[in-house]
């Protein structure tokens, strides 16, 4: 039952209380520039999920089994830095062949996935807190499902927008970072939620 109640603090943490990118401020590239449309949103907070959640795991292995045995935990940023590149490239090649019209609204998107702090973050959080892999794979999930949902909403917020007349100098990126910060404080009030 601890088990299950810690997994379900890391699931809440990673989607709303501790949200990558309305709490840490990791991400925010790609959740003002993918944030236009809906349908680009969730394509790309689809990606970056699994790249998140795959990134997560394959560098926990090679830091618990490779890096950590011998004695060269010091590469981690290089090595986690690789494993996400090749991951990257490897989702390209996948989405070219299977989604080639989610491949084309994504555009240069995709790639901002090899420099999105998020993946990089993530994994190295789960190292730095001695996670096990049951809840380094949750952790990654959780991490890019409050990614998702917090491009989805930035998405939905700034359609709405386009349809209003705000005045000339909050057009644009003013308007999206004013709700960008609603949206963060909005997100801090669920920190007040408590599984113990």
């Amino acid at each position: 039952m601890e088990y299950f109640v810690s997994i379900v603090a890391i699931v809440v943490s990673g989607v709303l209380t501790n949200n990558i990118v309305l709490n840490q401020s990791l991400g925010i590239c790609p959740f003002l520039g993918v944030s236009k449309k809906t349908q680009s949103a969730i394509g790309m907070g689809l990606a970056v999920t699994f790249v998140i959640t795959v990134a997560s795991v394959v560098c926990w292995l090679l830091y618990t089994f490779v890096l950590e045995p011998l004695s060269i935990a010091y590469l981690s940023t290089i090595v986690f830095i690789l494993v996400i590149a090749s991951l990257v490239q490897l989702l390209d090649i996948v989405l070219k062949k299977l989604s080639p019209t989610l491949y084309s609204s994504l555009g240069v998107y995709l790639a901002l996935i090899t420099t999105n702090c998020t993946v990089l973050g993530t994994a190295n959080t789960v190292v730095s807190q001695g996670l096990d892999f049951f809840s380094t794979l949750i952790t990654g999930i959780a991490t890019g499902l409050g990614f998702t949902l917090a491009l989805i909403l930035m998405a939905g917020i700034r359609e709405k927008q386009a349809l209003c007349k705000p005045p000339k100098p909050f057009v644009g990126f003013p308007l999206a970072l004013i709700a960008a910060g609603i949206m963060a404080m909005a997100f801090y009030g669920f920190n007040g939620l408590s599984f113990v």
